[in-house]
């Protein structure tokens, strides 16, 4: 998510020193060459990468879960050249999906997942994002998107280092089916998984799903 943002996450003790630094040092290369490249991105290619990218998770929606009618989807509200999934959302919300949006309401601790509808009065939350207000209902995602700065073909995502999206799927019981989404050209050979980070059960971008992990499907009974 676009709100990690916590630098009390990561738990260098949880692996060896030298390697947890070396890792998060790399990391933070890549992630600004990989947002360099996003926000390099005219407006026009902007607008057609999301908007293949929302026709290809609106196929992995309807193969998987039947267009996802009476789940609850947990998406993103974009920022920093992330792809806009917007109209997207309000599509599936027509359809009956019902809509979920993360903010962060508790520094350092998991997400909170509030209703949104097109209707919602947005206000301003964490890194004045606009969020639902404080009276919309809670709700637990079937099924979580997370934008992604990177990824790699073992469905690891390359977030923005502060671990909330890896913290929130870790206390959520059962955990969503999680899909990672962004660009084909954010991918990576590997992202040096390190303890605390999750991979997604897919990888979706704007050339379709590009990676699967076979563990995460057979967990949801596929």
């Amino acid at each position: 998510m676009a709100h990690e943002v916590d630098p009390t996450y990561f738990d260098a003790s949880a692996v060896d020193p030298d390697q947890a630094r070396d890792v998060a040092r790399w990391r933070k290369v890549k992630r600004d060459e990989l947002r360099a490249a996003r926000k390099a991105l005219s407006v026009d290619e902007h607008t057609s990468v999301s908007a293949r990218l929302a026709e290809a998770l609106e196929g992995v929606l309807k193969a998987k879960f039947d267009g996802a009618t009476g789940l609850t989807l947990s998406m993103y509200w974009p920022i920093k050249g992330e792809p806009d999934l917007r109209p997207l959302m309000a599509k599936l919300h027509g359809a009956g999906v019902v809509i979920a949006l993360p903010l962060v309401e508790t520094k350092a601790a998991p997400l909170v997942f509030r209703l949104w509808t097109p209707d919602t009065k947005m206000v301003r939350g964490d890194w004045n994002i606009p969020v639902p207000p404080a009276d919309a209902k809670i709700i637990t995602p079937d099924i979580s998107l997370a934008p992604l700065v990177g990824w790699d073909g073992e469905c690891y995502r390359l977030g923005y280092g502060g671990g909330y999206f890896d913290r929130t799927l870790a206390s959520l019981d059962p955990r969503p089916f999680k899909i990672g989404v962004g660009y084909a050209s954010a991918k990576l050979a590997t992202i040096f998984p390190q303890p605390h980070d999750i991979p997604m059960d897919l990888i979706v971008t704007e050339d379709g799903v590009l990676a699967t992990r076979p563990e995460g499907l057979a967990a949801q009974g596929n």
